[in-house]
Formats: structure tokens, sequence, C-alpha cells
């Protein structure tokens, strides 16, 4: 392995100044670094070279994956929107093995537990490296110093992104599609594993070398709505089974029953509504995890009470907002991911539920995006330091665990909320420092335990908009002092090797900070 060079970036974090052979640029500031040059293109093609019958159906992934041309060392993509019930990924990597590629990029928008799989593919070569979320495993693997090459981990946005500015080329792009025309028109919204949207994949379709779609659910052309174009797509194939639609459901996208959690969650809604952004025409977004969904239905129980009414909140959508929508606290749903069966139903039923991208939502080099219009965004966090710095990849022990999804993007919000328990399994969230920066403390405005809210001495409005209420409002070293107290000091620190084994990007580019190999237990 030869010798990494580290340079300090704007937030103090040593960093690689290369990554993957290519020259990386050390984080900048917030707003401190801007693109330049000319977006990345697709060769030309020609319709020359595609049946004039529209017919572009192969008999199989490998048979796809052999007229695309696949050679060691490409850069192979493909979605997350069926989440852990994917079967299309596993099935990429086992016919690439098949036909003997070796050394390849998989840039995956997101991983999760069903794609434990990879792990041999890396072990016997056909994967060189992993530039996407690594999840459960796949975290583990990387963080144990096992991967050849270095992860990269990047918002969603900061994926699109990365595509469309050429840090990333994709050579073969690979569309799971609940339903698809022999053209390659694809949507997600019926079929066997409908999904909603496929946003995820839209930058991939558009700039990828060569792109292949792969359903279950063929129909006769044309599939409408086109989601994914088929005039970008250059072959169609089938399987069996794409994936389990029922596993869009995860773990974190259930109600949570904890007592301590539903607090964080109604005193989160309390906060929306005494700082008074909850008013006619506001909007909000908040993640797909426990606390976040019931803050969902307490902020709709005040808003009916009030007589507010929203004009859009920003999805992953759930039966909760769905629900919001049909009952007219909403006007808009403007979706970016769906995570559970009726998000779905409603998606395919609802005209006011709108499918929405990377590009339109959390693209940083773009002419504006959605994210900086959300009046509040409410998300989750591994750990929050005292300067409000948060980390969404690590957890204290160092081990890379999750990936940054739209996290960083919702950033931009207007108002950023974190509502987060003080502690779990004994170990303090509340720390000095975090283990690992995904979000500078300048944009993360309140944190929102059980013990009480610290907001960000920044945000004085916020400070003065809740002066007469009776939230619990302290100060975050209050909360952080109690809370060791309670666990019996702060965390251990992890101990890690010299070795860079991740890269996290910050939104527009930059190397916010980087994951080092863990020290052999």
């Amino acid at each position: 392995m030869s010798e990494q060079k580290l340079v300090r970036n704007a937030a103090g974090r040593m960093v690689p100044a290369e990554v993957n052979g290519k020259e990386a640029v050390p984080y900048k500031g917030v707003g401190g670094h801007r693109p330049s040059g000319k977006k990345a293109a697709p060769p030309l093609a020609t319709c020359i070279d595609y049946p004039a019958s529209g017919n572009k159906l192969v008999p199989s992934i490998k048979d796809a994956l052999k007229a695309a041309g696949l050679e060691d060392g490409m850069t192979v993509s493909t979605h997350h929107h069926l989440r852990n019930g994917d079967f299309v990924a596993n099935a990429t990597m086992d016919a690439a093995a098949e036909l003997g590629a070796r050394d390849l990029m998989w840039f995956p928008s997101a991983s999760f537990p069903c794609h434990a799989g990879m792990i041999e593919h890396m072990k016997s070569g056909v994967i060189h490296h992993i530039e996407g979320s690594m999840n459960g495993p796949l975290g583990e693997y990387c963080s144990r110093g096992n991967m050849k090459g270095m992860g990269v981990l990047r918002s969603h946005g900061g994926r699109y992104r990365a595509v469309q500015d050429g840090d990333v080329h994709i050579d073969i792009a690979v569309i799971a599609a609940p339903t698809a025309d022999p053209f390659g028109n694809a949507h997600g919204l019926t079929g066997p594993a409908a999904c909603g949207l496929l946003g995820f994949a839209l930058a991939d379709s558009q700039y990828a070398d060569r792109v292949i779609v792969v359903t279950d659910n063929l129909i006769d052309f044309p599939c409408v709505p086109w989601q994914i174009q088929g005039n970008h797509v250059d072959f169609v194939t089938t399987m069996e089974a794409i994936g389990d639609s029922s596993k869009i459901v995860s773990g974190t996208t259930q109600i949570t029953k904890s007592p301590d959690r539903l607090r964080i969650a109604e005193m989160t809604a309390r906060f929306v509504r005494d700082a008074g952004i909850m008013r006619d025409g506001f909007s909000f977004q908040c993640g797909a995890g426990g606390t976040a969904l019931s803050f969902a239905i307490f902020l709709m129980d005040m808003m009916r009470d009030a007589g507010v009414k929203a004009r859009f909140v920003r999805g992953g959508s759930t039966q909760y907002l769905t629900a919001m929508l049909e009952e007219g606290l909403t006007d808009y749903i403007l979706d970016g991911q769906t995570f559970d069966l009726e998000g779905v139903r409603s998606m395919r039923e609802n005209p006011a539920h709108v499918n929405t991208s990377p590009f339109t939502s959390y693209n940083y080099h773009g002419k504006g995006n959605f994210a900086s219009m959300v009046d509040c965004v409410v998300l989750g966090a591994t750990e929050v330091d005292v300067n409000f710095n948060a980390n969404v990849v690590t957890h204290s022990d160092g081990k890379l665990l999750h990936g940054i999804g739209g996290w960083q993007n919702c950033l931009a919000s207007k108002c950023t909320i974190l509502p987060i328990p003080s502690f779990r399994n004994r170990i303090p969230v509340l720390v000095d420092e975090v283990t690992t920066l995904c979000g500078p403390g300048e944009l993360i405005d309140v944190i929102v335990t059980e013990r009480g809210i610290a907001i960000n001495p920044r945000r004085e409005d916020l400070l003065s908009a809740v002066s007469e209420s009776d939230l619990p409002v302290r100060p975050i070293e209050e909360l952080k002092a109690e809370v060791e107290d309670i666990c019996g000091g702060p965390p251990a620190k992890p101990e890690f090797e010299d070795r860079v084994v991740a890269a996290i990007e910050w939104v527009d580019g930059t190397v916010i900070d980087s994951v080092r190999q863990l020290k052999a237990e």
C-alpha cells in the first residue's frame, strides 16, 4: 500500500490529497468552492445502431453486460429504490464475475444489508472498491481495511453532482425497473416490485456510456409515465423478480415506540410550532427514522388544531405524509424517495404527489435546488458535538456503518433540527468533537434530546422566538455534561491505523473528512 498524503482542510480535518488516483479538493468551508468548466457528457449515439422496431431486448443481465462491452476496471452503477429488497445489484455483479471481469468500481446510490454478497466479489477481485454508502457488513469490511481502493461517501445530491461534473464516469449503468417496455422507457409505479420513483437512477441514465434496464414487468410500448426515458437506454432485459418491494420499508422506517423518543418527537413538533415555523404556506421535510416519523404525526395534529396548511412537504414519502396530502394538510408532496407501499400507491394515483430527483432537489452545482426553499428539516445523527457539528456515517467506535443519503443536502434548509437521544446503549451522543465530520455546525440549528433542546447560538432569531415558550431550552454543554454523568464519562476514543479507508465528500465535491482503518481488536 503506497503512502497516503494528507492535507488539512478548512474544518481542520486531515484528508487525503488523492482519492483512488485522482486529485482531491479539500473542503474550503460552506460556499467556499466554485465549480468551473462544462458538464460531463456521454458519447454521441446514433439511431443507426439501434433497432428501428425499438426492441432492445436481450436474454439476460449477463448478455446485456457482454453487449455493453464490460471490461476490467470499469465503473458499474446501480440504484437503491428497492432498498433492502433489491435483487438486481447482486445479480449484476454475479454476472460480471461469470464474465471474468476484475477490479470493477461499484457505484451504488446506496447499499443495504441485502448487498452483503458484494464482500465475496471484493475478496475475489471482481470489485476493487465501492463509491457509495456502505451500510452494515460492507461498512465493517471497509473499516477493517479490507477493500483494495478507497471508499467515497457522497450525499444523494453529491452523487448526481459527481456524475454531472465528470468526477465519476459511469461505464455501465444497470437500472432496476418495476415496469418497462422493450424500448427502455421505465417507471416504478406498477408491477410486482413497484417502488415509486426512480430518481436516483436519473444521472446514471443521462451520463453513462451504456445503460441497461432490468425489469420483471415488461409491457408493450409505451411505458408511461417514463421516469427513465428509453432514448437513453441501450439494452433491456428481464429477470424473474427484480426485488421484494415490501422491503423498501426497513427497520429505520417504523414509528418509534420508545417513550424517550416519542418525547423527543413531540418536543420537536412543539418547537416548530412555537418558533413560528408552522404557519400557512410553510414547508418541511423529515427523514424516515422512527423519531422523524413520529414528529410528522405530532405536527399533523398541531396543524389541524391551528388550521394551518403546508404548501409542500418534501419526501421520502410515507403513509403519514400521504395521509397529510389526502386530508388536505398540504398541497403537494415533492418526493425524492418512496419509503413504503402507501407512498407508492399515492404517487401512482395522485398528481399532487410529484416524483423528483437529486437534480431538482439536491444538486449543489445546479442553478438552485429545492433544499434551500424548505422552511425546516428534521433529521437524525449518530453524534453531535458542542460546536453543533454532526456525524451520520460512523458511531463513536469509528466503524463505518451508514450512508449520507440526502442528509447533507437538507442542511441548506432555513432551519435544521436534529432530534436525537442523548445517549445510545449507555454511550453519549453529545460529544466534544465528532468522530467523523459530515455536516458543519454553522448549518445545524437545533438539537432536541429527551433532556432538553439546544439552539445554536448563531440563531439568535430562534432563541428569541421561543423565549416565552415553556420548552426546555438549555446550553448544549450543559446537556453534554449531564449525559456524561449518567453514562460515566465521554465515549472511549476508537484506535485507528494511519491508513484512510474512506473519504467523506461535502455537497460541492470537496473532501470534508476521512475515515481511518480501525486497529485490529
